[in-house]
C-alpha cells in the first residue's frame, strides 16, 4: 500500500494563506481577553481548592468505607483538576496577560513530582516545537515505544504494551524522567556533568517534597485512619495518573495522526508549522465536563495551534478551526474518549510488532516542503 500525503493538494501560497488565517484567529482571541476569562480560572483554582480540602477532611474518618469512597473519590477529582485544568494550563503561559502573581507561569508550583521549570523547558519549548517530530519530540513515545513503521524494529518493542501500562500508572515519575532526558543523559560523560546533576538533585527534591506531603502528613494528621488515607491518596494519585496519560495518549496516538522527520521541518515556515500541529493532533468529543477534566486537551488540536491562549476558549474556536480543515481539505481527527483510547492502544500493539512490509498510509510521515 502507498503511503498518501494528506497535504500533496496544497500550494505553498495555500500553506502560507492557512498560517495567515490562523494568526487572524489567534489575534482575535487575544484582543478579547478579559474578565471573563479571568472569573474562569479563578473559579476553577478555588473549586480544586475546596475540593481537595474537603476530600482530605472525609479521609480523616478513612476507616469507614463510605468515608473512604467519597474522600478517594473527591481527591481523585481535585488532583486531576489541579494537573489538567490548572497547572498544565497556567504553565503553558495562558493567564500570564491577568498579570496576577499567584496565577502565573513563572511562580506557579503544581501537585507533581516534575519541577513546573523542567516540565515547561521539556513540554513547552521542545514539545510544543517539534511536535511529532521523531527524535526531537520526547513525548513521542516518551523515549519507551516504538510510534512509526519506519522505525528499525527491536525485539525490545514487543513490550511496549507492558511499558505503556506500567508509564500510564506511574505516569508523574515518567514524566520526570523524560524531563530529565534519561535516556540520553545516562552515558557517562553527560550524566557527570553539573548541569545534569543538578536537575536530578532538584527532581529528587520535588519527589521527597510530594511524598511528604501525601504519604507522610497527611495520613499522620489522620491518626487511627493512617493506613486507610494512605491507601486513599495512593489511589487518588493511580486514577489522575491513569486519566492523564490517557488524554494524553487520545491527543497524539490514534491512527490519523502523523509523525515526521527531522529533516521535514528544516526551515520550516510558520504556515507549515502550524500544519504539522493540525496533521500531529487529535481531539476528543464530549460534554462539557469532559472538557474540564481533560484540561480542555480534549481540544488537543487548537492547543496545539494556540498554546497560550486560555484554554476556555478552545471550544469556542473549534468550530472555525474545522472549518479551515475542510476549507483546505485536511482530516480533522476526532472521536469519543473510547474510541481514541482503543484507537491509540491499537497503534501500540501494532507497532510492537515487527513490519510485514506494508506501510499503512495514517502512518506516513508527511515531508512538508521547506
Amino acid at each position: 500500500m502507498t503511503a498518501i500525503d494528506p497535504t500533496a493538494h496544497l500550494s505553498d501560497q495555500q500553506i502560507e494563506q492557512l498560517g495567515r488565517e490562523l494568526d487572524a484567529l489567534r489575534d482575535e482571541v487575544i484582543s478579547s481577553r478579559g474578565e471573563r476569562d479571568a472569573a474562569y480560572i479563578r473559579k476553577v483554582i478555588s473549586v480544586q481548592r475546596k475540593l481537595e480540602m474537603t476530600s482530605r477532611g472525609v479521609l480523616l474518618f478513612s476507616l469507614f468505607p463510605p468515608a473512604w469512597l467519597i474522600g478517594t473519590a473527591g481527591l481523585s477529582v481535585a488532583k486531576i483538576l489541579e494537573n489538567m485544568e490548572i497547572g498544565h494550563n497556567v504553565l503553558h503561559g495562558q493567564w500570564d496577560w491577568m498579570r496576577d502573581p499567584k496565577i502565573h507561569s513563572t511562580s506557579w508550583e503544581w501537585d507533581h513530582v516534575s519541577p513546573a521549570a523542567q516540565w515547561k523547558h521539556s513540554h513547552n519549548e521542545l514539545h510544543h516545537t517539534y511536535t511529532n517530530v521523531i527524535g526531537k519530540d520526547n513525548d513521542l513515545g516518551y523515549g519507551i515505544m516504538r510510534v512509526d513503521e519506519d522505525q528499525k524494529w527491536q525485539p525490545f518493542h514487543l513490550g511496549q504494551p507492558l511499558w505503556n501500562f506500567v508509564n500510564a500508572c506511574f505516569f508523574e515519575y515518567g514524566i520526570a524522567a523524560y524531563d530529565l532526558e534519561l535516556g540520553r543523559n545516562l552515558h557517562k560523560r553527560r550524566r557527570n556533568s553539573p548541569e545534569f546533576r543538578a536537575r536530578v538533585r532538584e527532581v529528587g527534591k520535588k519527589i521527597r517534597k510530594q511524598v511528604l506531603k501525601d504519604y507522610v502528613i497527611h495520613p499522620l494528621l489522620s491518626g487511627p485512619s493512617f493506613l486507610t488515607t494512605l491507601a486513599a491518596t495512593f489511589t487518588a494519585n493511580l486514577v489522575r495518573n491513569l486519566w492523564s496519560h490517557s488524554v494524553i495518549m487520545c491527543g497524539h496516538f490514534p491512527e490519523g495522526v502523523q509523525t515526521f522527520e527531522r529533516r521535514s521541518i528544516v526551515g520550516e515556515t510558520r504556515g507549515q508549522w502550524y500544519l504539522r500541529q493540525m496533521l500531529g493532533s487529535a481531539n476528543i468529543s464530549g460534554g462539557k465536563l469532559l472538557h474540564i477534566m481533560t484540561g480542555n486537551l480534549s481540544h488537543q488540536i487548537e492547543h496545539h495551534l494556540f498554546p497560550d491562549l486560555p484554554s476556555n476558549r478552545y471550544g469556542e474556536i473549534a468550530p472555525k478551526v474545522q472549518e479551515l480543515f475542510e476549507r483546505y481539505g485536511l482530516e480533522y481527527v476526532t472521536g469519543s474518549l473510547p474510541k481514541q483510547l482503543f484507537s491509540a492502544w491499537r497503534k501500540v500493539f501494532r507497532l510492537s510488532l515487527p513490519n510485514r512490509g506494508v506501510k499503512t498510509p495514517d502512518l506516513a510521515k508527511e515531508r512538508i516542503a521547506a
